[in-house]
This record gives C-alpha cells, structure tokens and sequence, in this order.
C-alpha cells in the first residue's frame, strides 16, 4: 500500500447516513420499506381472517420469482422484484447486515456509482441460474412449479465476492492483532450463507451465479470497463428530465479547486496544498472511487500524506 492509500485510509470521509448520495443506505432502506410494507399487508390479512396461506398465494406471486417458465411469463418484472423482497424477520436482517458490511467497504473504494448496478446485477445472474437451475437438474425439474426465489442473499453474495476481488488485503477489526483480512469475513459468510441454503439447491445455484456474476462485475471494472456506466446515465438523464439545470457530468477538481484563472489564461497554477484541495480530492475518491483521480490529484495525495497534512 502507497503512501496516498494510507493517507485515503486514515482521511476518507466516508459517505454518511445523512448524505443524499448514499447508494448503499437506498439499498437498505429499500429492503427495510418493503419488508415492512409486507408485513402489513399479512397482518391485515391475518386480521380479516384470510390467513397467511391466502397471502402467499394472492400477493407473493406476483413480486417472487418463479422457477417455471409459464409463470415467469405471467409476472416478468419478478426477476427484479424478488431481491427486494423479504418475508422472514431473521433473514431480512441478517441480509442488511451483511449488505452493510461489505457494500460501506465497496463504496468507499470505488465510489457510490458502482453498488445499486452490482446490485441488479448480481441479482438478475441469481435469477437466470436459478432458472435454468431448475429445468437442468432432475431433483429441481421435478419440482419446478413449487420453486421461488427471494429475498437479497443472491445480491448480496455477489456484492460480496466484487467487494473482496477490489480490496482482498483490507483489514476489519484492525485492533484484532492487526486487523481481519476481508477475504476471512467473505470466506465465514459464503460458507454460512450456502449451508444455510444447502437443503434448497435452487438457492445455492442462483447464489453461485451472483457470485460468479461479482467477480467478473469487478473483473473488468478494474480494467476499465464499467457494466454500470449505462445505468448511471439513464438515471442522469432521468434526474435532468426534473432537474434540467442540474449538470450530468462530472464536476473538474482541477478546474474548480487547483486553479484560480479569474477568467485569465493560461491558467494560473496554485501548488500549496491546502485543505480545500484535500477535501475536494476526498470527495471525488467518495463519489467516483480513487480509480478516478489524476496523476496530480493522486500525487497531492500523496504530498499531503508525507507531509502529515
């Protein structure tokens, strides 16, 4: 590790819960809303006398995925739908948790940008497995038209998996003798996770498929190629439809923060380095990851961090 990601580590402001940009808090809060709306729908259910039999059957079809191909057909939409879709009070928190856990890690490294499609992602790769799953194998064909997926398990394994690709020598706990290396906390939670589900082998091939779905995710973002990128901008096109003042693109650190022009040219470069450059830098790293910066942004970084800034 260079100087610069020791000073990021130690001077990253993280994106907090208050911050209108934290994709990761709209993830939970996604999953938290819809659970709760859920669980009133059942209880209102339950208090007319309808029962929670009669709720699996009018509600749950119509937001979880279905293995058989007939049904799929009727709701379409399930293949999205069903990762945000919790029944239980255990696995709904144990989920967030451990959304939590590993996406504050992905978030802070490449930015808040990356976790929302990493998220779909992995989830319609869970879907697309635990269907074909369930027509490949005897013991799951056989029961095809019995066989639905969700909840956010397979979402989180391959946020899971990206997050330990991106960083595998990141240290949690470092007051443990030194730290706990990501790659350990990834390793506990997939082996839990798939003996969890080891008596539903539906579940753990579409928990195989998002994994496998977030490693290639990262594979090729860390060589550029970022499966993301259209999803960022249909949501900025979106925001502009409300927003058309509001600028898409990118905000220039350097034009904004590391010179003063006045209007002038050539522009005239202020070297110092200064808290307010510091800070921009750290926001960048927060919205588009460290990837993103320039090769002065980056030696900055790295002045700031001899220097003890």
């Amino acid at each position: 590790m260079g100087e610069s990601e020791r000073y990021i580590s130690r001077r990253t402001r993280r994106i907090t819960l208050g911050d209108d940009n934290n994709a990761l808090m709209a993830l939970v809060a996604i999953n938290a809303m819809l659970f709760v709306c859920f669980g009133i729908i059942k209880t209102i259910y339950n208090l007319t006398g309808s029962g929670a039999e009669l709720f699996q059957q009018e509600i749950m079809p119509w937001v979880v995925m279905p293995a058989k191909l007939e049904s799929l057909a009727v709701a379409p939409w399930t293949v999205l739908t069903y990762m945000f879709v919790h029944t239980g009070v255990i696995i709904t928190i144990v989920n967030l948790i451990w959304l939590w856990a590993f996406g504050s890690i992905l978030q802070t490294m490449s930015g808040n940008k990356v976790i929302i499609p990493l998220y779909l992602y992995a989830g319609i790769a869970g879907a697309i497995f635990f269907l074909g799953g369930s027509y490949l194998f005897p013991a799951l064909r056989a029961q095809v038209g019995h066989l639905y997926l969700s909840g956010a398990t397979a979402s989180v394994v391959g946020v899971a998996v990206a997050t330990t690709y991106l960083a595998p020598r990141y240290r949690l706990f470092p007051m443990i003798a030194g730290g706990i290396p990501l790659w350990v906390v990834t390793a506990v939670f997939l082996l839990i996770t798939f003996v969890s589900t080891s008596a539903n082998p539906g579940n753990v091939v579409a928990y195989t498929g998002a994994g496998l779905c977030g490693y290639f995710f990262m594979y090729f973002y860390k060589r550029g190629r970022d499966w993301g990128l259209w999803m960022n901008e249909v949501y900025q096109w979106f925001i502009q439809l409300f927003e058309p003042g509001k600028k898409a693109g990118r905000e220039s650190v350097r034009e904004a923060v590391f010179y003063k022009t006045g209007g002038r040219k050539p522009y005239i470069k202020q070297p110092v380095v200064t808290q307010d450059k510091i800070d921009s830098i750290l926001d960048k790293i927060n919205q588009y990851g460290y990837d993103s910066l320039t090769d002065e942004e980056k030696s900055i970084l790295k002045k700031a961090s001899e220097e003890e800034f």
